[in-house]
């Protein structure tokens, strides 16, 4: 792992003149390459491995398309919901039981499946044309370095917080006409002591206001503004509190709040104000688990949540066009028997129990009939199938 001065080192080399395109960036010193190399190793378990360029590839670049005075909340963007598990399986959750035996505790037994949802590296979303992405982070079990989590399920010992946003930040140097979103939510339960305490508040809040991450996260505060004003930068959508420290350091964070106390719990209709004075809202669908009887089918759970979130989406086409619409097409029901993971809840469970799929597969089609429609930001699970979700999205 490597040492914040060192981080801060490599960022401000690569950042030393803002003038310097991404190739001059990294070519300036040999040893600043090196080691911008060395933290995109560090973030490959969670970002995924860096892939240069590709300009056949129209989904790395989508937003070019798009003029500058287009407002963000008028777009349409694709996400993925707890990003940071693609990489979660049995042999990561094996691989990290003797880490997670430090301080008495035990990495969660809970079957890997039941908490991956995503197939593909950050790395790869991103060049499909992801734009928006939801993580969850907390302490390691060391209670000092901020790694990632689903719900007890560690992500990563030795990838942190700091080091995948380096890897955003070089895929942002080299496609400077994207602008990306970032959810970050702190996620409870996860070992023994864990809390959202004033050291895990004064780590990120570190993370956030580093010299690096006021280069590429946009300082606005509290509002949405065009496409342009977002290029090249993150905005920060803040699903976590800094309560533990006094008021200055919440006023010096950049991005909108979103405070989990407002955040209904597995609310299919959440109306949710980020910005009182200007009575900014947002719209949000994130109802996850359907909650019917025990033993129900994954083709009715299935069908319950498709028609929440088809239902949403037509809202977003039809009120408040000047709002924020954040609609989350993924879920889970875990507690269901037979369990209901996030893969089959989004791509059915391939047999003629769901004969029509998964939500997915559902929203293709209801996605086509928006044609010239504004609909927001959607989060999926498993974004990748079926294999033109995203481009549809993008093509309306």
């Amino acid at each position: 792992m490597l040492s914040l001065n060192f981080i801060l080192w490599v960022s401000l080399s690569l950042s030393a003149s803002a003038f310097a395109s991404p190739v001059e960036q990294r070519n300036a010193s040999p040893l600043a390459q090196f080691a911008l190399q060395k933290v995109l190793s560090d973030a490959s378990p969670i970002f995924g491995n860096y892939v240069s360029p590709n300009k056949k590839r129209k989904t790395e670049t989508w937003m070019k398309a798009y003029p500058d005075s287009k407002r963000i909340v008028h777009m349409n963007i694709p996400g993925t919901h707890d990003a940071s598990t693609w990489n979660y399986s049995q042999e990561t959750q094996d691989a990290l039981k003797h880490v997670t035996a430090l301080n008495g505790f035990a990495q969660h037994e809970t079957p890997p499946q039941w908490l991956r949802c995503q197939e593909s590296s950050i790395a790869t979303m991103l060049n499909a044309g992801i734009r928006a992405f939801d993580l969850r982070f907390a302490f390691d079990v060391t209670n000092s370095t901020l790694v990632f989590y689903h719900s007890r399920g560690l992500q990563s010992q030795t990838t942190t917080v700091e080091d995948l946003l380096f890897g955003l930040y070089t895929w942002l140097d080299d496609h400077p006409s994207e602008a990306l979103f970032l959810s970050f939510q702190y996620e409870g339960g996860t070992t023994q002591y864990a809390s959202n305490n004033a050291a895990v508040q004064m780590a990120m809040f570190n993370t956030l206001t580093s010299p690096s991450a006021k280069n590429y996260f946009l300082q606005t505060k509290g509002e949405l503004g065009t496409l342009g004003q977002a290029r090249g930068k993150i905005t920060l959508f803040r699903r976590f509190d800094m309560d533990q420290l006094s008021s200055s350091y919440e006023a010096a964070l950049p991005g909108l709040h979103f405070p989990p106390a407002l955040w209904s719990d597995n609310g299919p209709d959440i109306t949710l104000v980020y910005n009182e004075e200007k009575n900014l809202t947002a719209y949000i669908e994130d109802f996850y688990e359907t909650g019917l009887e025990i033993g129900s089918s994954a083709e009715l759970n299935i069908q319950l949540k498709y028609n929440l979130t088809a239902a949403h989406l037509l809202k977003a086409t039809t009120e408040s066009p000047d709002s924020l619409f954040w609609t989350w097409a993924s879920s889970e029901y875990t507690s269901n028997v037979p369990v209901d993971t996030p893969r089959i809840m989004a791509l059915g469970n391939g047999t003629e129990l769901t004969p029509l799929g998964g939500v997915n597969q559902r929203l293709l089609p209801r996605l086509k009939q928006f044609k010239g429609k504004r609909v927001g930001i959607i989060m999926f699970d498993f974004f990748d199938t079926p294999s033109d979700l995203v481009e549809t999205l993008l093509s309306l």
